[in-house]
């Protein structure tokens, strides 16, 4: 099967009347291990299941909606890759003109809230309908009582916002398998891990969370609800979660069980085409194709923790890689395509060098509960496999019709300085004959003060690393260079100190940053944590919180141009 059927037509073809499960998303059709739908898709299809694809369907009438019946099990739906409210509006709420995942990148086919505006979709039209199964990163950091930036509010999880019947969190191949096996079956789906559920009793055996209208009417119950959360999103180690939301429970299923090598080899290896549907590709360019098309992802799930960053919450705080072999088979069949011109763009993962990393207290235990595994250093039970990556890389290259094999995904600096051992070798091989002119790193602040409310590495760490990547490119005699990913407003964060990143960009670093972002407090994220609160996410102390839109712009405006003075602005 190329693509999954998205038209009547194409069930035809196939030979089905029916669809056994309809997935609905707000990105287009793009079929690629990147895509979570069509992951989702692919590996349902590979246990025996019929299952269709609607992408961006229009909110406004039946039409799109209702183009492939009614499925026999479940719907499924997902905002798409980005959440909705980020993919739809910038950091300052304005109305973004172009989307990656839409043909033609016009902004114009995804509707705000996504889940919600989909699932009533469904509810509008298929009355008393087969089960809705929410998923996807937006399903996934909105599953609890969160606050929400757009509406600057508590927001109850969005299962019940949606009227939905269950979720699925975080990678959630496991789980919507369960499900469906157990639908199939007219069985109990509210034991599988990985989801979540509405009922009218609380579980006696989970930790119950203070209730939503104690959290909305109390930041301190806020503040004590999301640390229960966090403390509990381990595969290994976490307990179920109950909380009160109306005049019933949200109950939170402990995590699904990591995946084995050989399970995320297997998904990472069906057939996709790496390409837009034909029904949706007349319509435009897919901007996302680019990126993703001839790239391979190693690994999944990030040990960095970073407080602003949603991977870990939706992927998991433990990485979980695939094999070598797996790898480089996918490489081989990327150099069968037509259009393959010898480039592989990206071999990575939420972070480059973490592939085949572990720490096997971790593995055994589940994360350490109020110790991070790379802040404020790394830690020393977590093992670095930069050796096992340098081996990979180079025996990549040197596969047939391959002419460039590029680290595009970034890589965690300071990861490869604390690995004294195998961090110099990894690093001599990617500088020779791994990067495309630039190096993509993310120091996203160099004000200590600042960067311990990120939860990233210190200012020193970020020089140490420029050096050697000058030192190494020098004697390679390339010429290469390194791109900041730098950070405005973020909790914590004054005009002051982006007056000092600018002079420190300039200073030391030699560059005129254009990679900046204004923070954006991503749900169920620490930093939102502090967003919301105006405090620190450990200390609960006092943080200026910089809340103005336009001095949002200003802070940002301060390392990108010449800043304009305000009066009374830290």
């Amino acid at each position: 099967m190329k693509f999954l059927p998205t038209t009547k037509r194409e069930l035809k073809l196939l030979g089905w009347s029916k669809l056994d499960i309809i997935l609905v998303t707000g990105d287009t059709y793009i079929d690629s291990s990147y895509i979570g739908v069509s992951v989702i898709g692919r590996v349902l299809v590979e246990v025996g299941y019929r299952v269709g694809i609607i992408a961006q369907p229009d909110v406004g009438s039946g039409k799109d909606i209702g183009r492939l019946g009614e499925p026999e099990l479940f719907w499924g739906v997902t905002g798409g890759s980005v959440d909705s409210m980020v993919a739809n509006y910038t950091a300052t709420k304005r109305k973004r003109k172009s989307d990656d995942f839409t043909p033609g990148c016009k902004n114009t086919l995804r509707p705000d809230r996504a889940v919600i505006a989909y699932s009533n979709l469904i509810r509008r039209h298929f009355k008393q309908t087969k089960p809705i199964v929410l998923g996807g990163v937006e399903a996934s950091l909105r599953r609890i009582a969160h606050y929400d930036f757009w509406s600057d509010s508590i927001r109850k999880s969005i299962l019940f916002d949606a009227k939905a019947d269950y979720l699925v969190y975080g990678m959630g191949e496991k789980a919507i398998v369960g499900i469906a096996h157990a639908l199939s079956k007219d069985c109990d789906a509210t034991d599988i891990r990985g989801i979540c559920y509405i009922s009218r009793e609380k579980r006696q055996d989970y930790i119950e969370l203070p209730p939503y209208q104690e959290v909305v009417a109390s930041q301190l119950a806020f503040v004590e609800m999301f640390k229960l959360f966090s403390e509990n999103a381990d595969s290994v180690s976490a307990a179920g979660l109950s909380q009160k939301q109306d005049t019933r429970y949200l109950i939170v299923n402990p995590p699904s069980v990591a995946l084995s090598m050989e399970e995320l080899d297997a998904i990472h290896e069906l057939t996709y085409t790496n390409d837009v549907h034909p029904f949706y590709k007349r319509q435009g360019k897919v901007k996302a194709l680019d990126t993703i098309r001839f790239s391979v992802a190693t690994h999944r799930g990030c040990y960095g923790q970073c407080n602003f960053c949603s991977i870990t919450v939706h992927q998991g705080r433990t990485v979980q890689s695939r094999s070598e072999d797996s790898i480089i088979r996918e490489v081989k069949r990327l150099t069968s395509f037509p259009d393959f011109k010898g480039q592989i763009r990206d071999v990575g993962g939420p972070t480059a060098n973490m592939y085949g990393s572990k720490c096997d207290k971790q593995l055994a235990e589940g994360s350490c509960k109020h110790k991070r595994c790379l802040y404020p250093r790394k830690c020393k039970d977590m093992k670095v496999a930069h050796d096992r990556q340098t081996q990979l890389l180079t025996e990549l290259r040197k596969l047939p019709g391959i002419k460039k094999v590029s680290v595009a995904s970034g890589i965690r600096y300071d990861v490869v300085l604390a690995d004294r051992q195998h961090g110099l070798a990894y690093m001599k091989e990617v500088v020779n004959h791994h990067v495309s002119g630039q190096m993509k790193i993310a120091p996203e602040h160099t004000v200590d003060r600042v960067l311990k409310k990120m939860g990233k590495p210190w200012q020193s760490s970020l020089t140490d690393f420029c050096d050697l990547f000058a030192d190494l490119t020098r004697k390679a005699r390339k010429q290469q260079f390194l791109t900041y990913y730098l950070m405005a407003a973020h909790p914590g964060c004054t005009l002051r100190d982006m007056q000092a990143l600018k002079d420190f960009t300039s200073d030391r670093l030699k560059v005129r940053p254009e990679q900046v972002q204004i923070f954006t407090p991503l749900p169920s994220t620490w930093s939102a944590l502090m967003y919301y609160t105006e405090r620190g996410s450990v200390s609960g102390e006092r943080l200026f919180v910089e809340k103005d839109p336009s001095g949002k712009e200003e802070q940002k405006r301060a390392i990108v141009s010449k800043p304009r003075t305000r009066h009374g602005r830290p």
